[in-house]
């Protein structure tokens, strides 16, 4: 491997280390993000200190994250059996969670659903469409208030919930500007979307991510919630047609 390749790897190492995450777009990330040999090495670096690099093409950065191997010796049998490793409490875990459903999950529908137009219509000569870019630039805000007004008898109203937005601001899962709430950067990053959306849509908590007032994310995340359950309805009809 030459040097500058080493060269590059070791930069891009150290940035993360030193910023927690970087843009997509940031010149090296996007060197890495295309070429195979610079990703192998940046991410052969980071395991010889217990980490490794997570990367989502819904999001717009990258970020860290430990290796299985390493949390043990990390955070210990007690730590691992924690519900979170960033000392948030139970009510700051929670409104993470609804945070994360009102603006991912309204987010993740309008990505996947441009993505399929655009599959489906590359072979047309003249596109209508320009796709979205799969990024938080499609995400919906929630408004404060709204929040406030939905959750906060839940999520030990306004005191609390103040106190646990800065925590999460300042960790990097949301950004705030004004009255709305924002995607941070480690918000599609840091929770598994594949593990966490179907416990969301199919349990108990999206009937009441369904009630939400908030103009924008509530009604997107209802949509969500319906277009998520109308197959299975279809499925199930057809079902009790067949044994009818």
């Amino acid at each position: 491997m030459n040097a500058k390749l080493q060269d590059e790897a070791a930069s891009l190492a150290a940035q993360l280390l030193a910023r927690r995450w970087l843009p997509r777009n940031h010149p090296l990330v996007k060197r890495a993000l295309i070429d195979n040999e610079l990703w192998a090495d940046l991410n052969e670096r980071l395991a010889t200190v217990g980490l490794r690099v997570i990367d989502n093409l819904y999001a717009d950065h990258i970020s860290l994250a430990m290796l299985r191997s390493a949390e043990s010796a990390v955070f210990g049998e007690t730590g691992l059996a924690a519900n979170n490793n960033l000392d948030l409490p139970r009510d700051g875990v929670a409104l993470l969670v609804v945070l994360w459903a009102l603006i991912v999950l309204p987010k993740r529908q309008r990505q996947v659903a441009r993505a399929d137009a655009v599959e489906a219509g590359q072979g047309e000569m003249f596109a209508t469409d320009k796709p979205l870019p799969l990024a938080a630039s499609v995400a919906p805000t929630v408004s404060y208030r709204s929040l406030l007004a939905d959750f906060g008898n839940q999520l030990g109203k306004k005191l609390r919930i103040d106190a646990n937005l800065k925590l999460l601001e300042r960790h990097g899962f949301i950004l705030r500007r004004g009255e709305d709430i924002a995607e941070g950067p480690l918000l599609d990053l840091m929770l598994d979307y594949d593990l966490l959306a179907p416990r969301i849509l199919d349990g108990a908590l999206a009937e009441v991510l369904g009630r939400s007032t908030d103009p924008v994310a509530g009604a997107e995340t209802k949509a969500a919630i319906e277009a998520r359950r109308e197959p299975e309805e279809q499925e199930q009809q057809q079902d009790d047609e067949e044994q009818a």
